[in-house]
């Protein structure tokens, strides 16, 4: 294993070694690679318990920046935002997105070389074609009967 590399006040490769449940808040935070996809709406097949990818965003979503435009106050405007943390993956990664960080180091598997931690350069998930930037709609604009004609597959 490489010596970690120190970015921002973190060893770069924290993730390889340290369990989910024990990093520390700006790690936690760090994992996310910025794509935006938890964002999107998700629909989930009642019978099977597949989920399907959706364009319409959250309306709190920013498509430029696949970031959330309120994040810190969040849930004053979308309560069923859902707080991910390492207690609760085990009922909410199935949720998130096939690429996302958390997900992929619960089920034990590396990031990928995309991942702004591994790059070192935030555009790197845009770059690779793997976010959510500029091909969202607004879920305001979009009725909720309509957004299986959203479906899309998740760019990974």
């Amino acid at each position: 294993m490489k010596d970690p590399i120190e970015r921002d006040g973190l060893a770069r490769r924290f993730w390889e070694f340290k369990p989910l449940n024990r990093m520390t808040q700006p790690e936690w935070e760090a994992l996310c690679d910025g794509c935006g996809k938890c964002c999107l709406n998700k629909l989930e097949d009642e019978d099977t318990g597949e989920v399907a990818l959706t364009r319409v965003a959250c309306r709190l979503f920013d498509d430029e920046t696949c970031r959330c435009a309120q994040y810190d106050i969040r849930h004053q405007f979308v309560p069923e935002c859902i707080v991910l943390k390492p207690d609760n993956l085990d009922t909410h990664a199935y949720w998130m997105p096939q690429t996302c960080a958390y997900r992929l180091l619960w089920e034990g598997k590396p990031l990928f070389d995309w991942h702004p931690l591994i790059s070192g350069d935030p555009q790197t998930v845009h770059d690779a074609g793997v976010s959510a930037q500029d091909i969202t709609v607004s879920e305001f604009a979009t009725p909720e009967d309509e957004w299986e004609d959203y479906i899309i597959e998740e760019p990974t």
